[in-house]
């Protein structure tokens, strides 16, 4: 069985839009975008900076709409079943019938301002935690004075962490010394899958309850669970979750080659960063990426 796998932000590319533009489809979309979020995402995309694309107002949109309209424009799409790692979900919801893509959109925009806005009222960051077991980092973390947890269960031996600044650092400086091969501080605006997005999770909240959801045509494994989902009331909750809950990657993986799931496909972004987590967690899997 195929499934197809939907990154989040780290996967966004100077001229990102380039090459779909030759799409008639994709013309439209972005019309469409444009309307919505207030401004020429397209231009944004085609011809904007990697910095400009860094900007989480900017970064969140962008990533949807690349991976959505890859979707929408591809030859041979009918999954099986989808995931999609932290934002990524949002783009695997519309890709699988549950959200219409205009409604996905406006969902991302505001989770996209909730989080600015989070980040900037409570300062945070996050950190790569590369060679040392997952007790290990949670232990850590929980032992650590101040806000720290574990936030991005990537691969085996790769796990990212997510808090106040001070804390963070603190529990990198531990884990060095505990002899974990690698404790890098991201180039991230905020604390991300950690109590202090509980700002944007009720933001998001108000969102999300007025937006229709439908079941979607294949299942859907969540971040939060690493489990399947078909029922439009558990996606919304799962989904509100997500914000200051572990996107649990890894688990979500092995639960999928587990369920029966033998081949995957990136869809959207550079088609490197789920790619290579997913070859680290299994590396008899196939992959490809559209």
């Amino acid at each position: 069985m195929k499934a197809y796998l939907f990154p989040g932000q780290g996967a966004q590319f100077a001229g990102m839009a380039s090459k779909l533009a030759g799409y008639p489809e994709a013309n439209e979309i972005f019309g469409t975008a444009n309307e919505i979020l207030g401004f020429d995402i397209f231009e944004v995309m085609r011809n904007g900076t990697e910095e400009d694309l860094r900007q989480t107002r900017i970064t969140q949109p962008a990533i949807f709409l690349h991976s959505v309209i890859s979707a929408r424009v591809a030859a041979d799409f009918r999954p099986e079943a989808v995931a999609g790692h932290s934002l990524g979900e949002f783009s695997a919801l519309v890709a699988a019938g549950a959200l219409r893509f205009e409604d996905g959109l406006r969902l991302v925009y505001t989770r996209a301002l909730a989080m600015q806005k989070a980040c900037d009222l409570t300062p945070g960051t996050m950190a790569a935690i590369v060679g040392m077991e997952d007790a290990v980092v949670e232990k850590v973390c929980a032992e650590t004075k101040g806000v720290v947890v574990a936030a991005n269960y990537n691969c085996p031996g790769q796990l990212v962490i997510s808090g106040e600044i001070d804390a963070v650092q603190q529990a990198m400086q531990n884990l060095r010394e505990l002899g974990c091969r690698n404790a890098v501080q991201l180039a991230v605006g905020g604390a991300f899958h950690s109590p202090l997005m509980k700002l944007a999770e009720d933001e998001l909240m108000a969102g999300i309850e007025t937006t229709v959801f439908s079941s979607p045509a294949c299942p859907v494994y969540q971040n939060v669970d690493a489990a399947p989902h078909r029922d439009p009331d558990e996606i919304r909750h799962n989904l509100v979750r997500q914000l200051t809950a572990p996107v649990k990657w890894s688990q979500t993986i092995q639960q999928m080659i587990s369920d029966g799931f033998s081949e995957f496909v990136e869809v959207g972004g550079n088609g490197k960063v789920l790619s290579g987590l997913l070859k680290r967690i299994d590396r008899k899997v196939p992959v490809s990426s559209i």
